[in-house]
């Protein structure tokens, strides 16, 4: 029978598995812990003595997580947060932060709210900076290995420690150069048109084309690229249309014309998304309040532009 119990974790073990779990390494966690590899290996004996799994096993020439230490891993951060509140002061003060919020969002979202947001949180917090990655598809491991902070995307992942809340509605439209052709002027001219879409690495197509090929609707893609960016240089001086969402008119997509889509389209949600072990931390809910308030004025800002 073991000589440990629940009682025998402390923050220091926590903090072990997770350095061990993410680097993969007994060497690679005790250089970012600052200790040496036997005092590494001599808390991990006692984490396993405790928890009764071997945790980390060879694989090769490195070692691989159990199924229990993934699991592991995932309340060891939540733990960890909620120890960090307990100990954190009952007062949170913005124009005290020192830090670096990392957002990932695509080229769409990015420029639609994040400029606004930098300027909004530096005015109050002057010791705060925003590094921006993009979110492609994104998985809830950018949240759990803390990649990123927040998520701005239309495709939450599904996992039960993350978290989101939407932040608008867009609807879509076709857009093209009026130099090179009209709009479509029926469903049939726009079906046996050619068309450009965005595809995000490995092969995910954008939701509105996913249900229009639910649909049976059959379109003829000539050019697929990886973000919207990478579309005006394709549809400028050709004869191509891309279905795409109708904010971009305003930024990415403006001087190129649009319409319509000839037929019903769902519309596209857009939301922020984080980890459950964030809900309640003072910098992460202040953030998350910040990035609502400039929501309204940058949609308004669309519409007075695309009036």
């Amino acid at each position: 029978m073991s000589d440990f119990d629940h009682l025998d974790l402390d923050g220091r073990l926590l903090q072990l598995l997770l350095a061990v779990h993410e680097e993969r390494s007994i060497t690679g966690a005790a250089q970012r812990l600052g200790v040496t590899q036997s005092a590494v290996s001599h808390l991990l004996n006692k984490l396993r003595a405790i928890v009764g799994d071997p945790l980390f096993v060879k694989s090769g020439r490195g070692i691989a997580a159990t199924a229990r230490a993934e699991a592991l891993a995932v309340h060891a951060r939540l733990l960890l947060e909620e120890m960090r509140r307990f100990a954190a002061p009952g007062d949170f003060d913005p124009g005290q932060l020192h830090t670096t919020f990392t957002v990932a969002a695509n080229d769409f979202q990015r420029d639609l709210l994040l400029p606004a947001l930098l300027s909004r949180l530096r005015r109050v917090a002057p010791g705060v900076a925003l590094r921006v990655i993009p979110s492609g598809v994104p998985s809830a491991e950018m949240l759990r290995d803390n990649h990123c902070q927040l998520v701005i995307s239309p495709r939450p992942p599904e996992a039960a420690d993350i978290v989101h809340k939407r932040l608008f509605d867009d609807t879509y439209r076709v857009f093209f150069d009026g130099s090179q052709r009209p709009a479509p002027r029926s469903l049939e001219d726009y079906l046996g048109a050619e068309h450009i879409t965005v595809v995000y690495e490995p092969r995910r197509s954008l939701d509105i084309d996913q249900v229009l090929a639910a649909r049976g609707v059959q379109r003829r893609f000539v050019v697929m690229v990886p973000g919207f960016s990478a579309i005006p240089p394709f549809l400028a001086g050709s004869p191509l249309l891309a279905t795409l969402p109708s904010l971009l008119r305003v930024g990415l997509l403006r001087g190129l014309d649009s319409c319509s889509v000839p037929l019903p389209c769902p519309s596209m949600p857009m939301y922020m998304i984080w980890h459950q072990r964030q809900r309640h931390d003072p910098a992460h809910c202040w953030l998350r309040r910040e990035l609502e308030a400039v929501v309204a004025p940058a949609l308004a800002r669309t519409a007075d532009r695309a009036g």
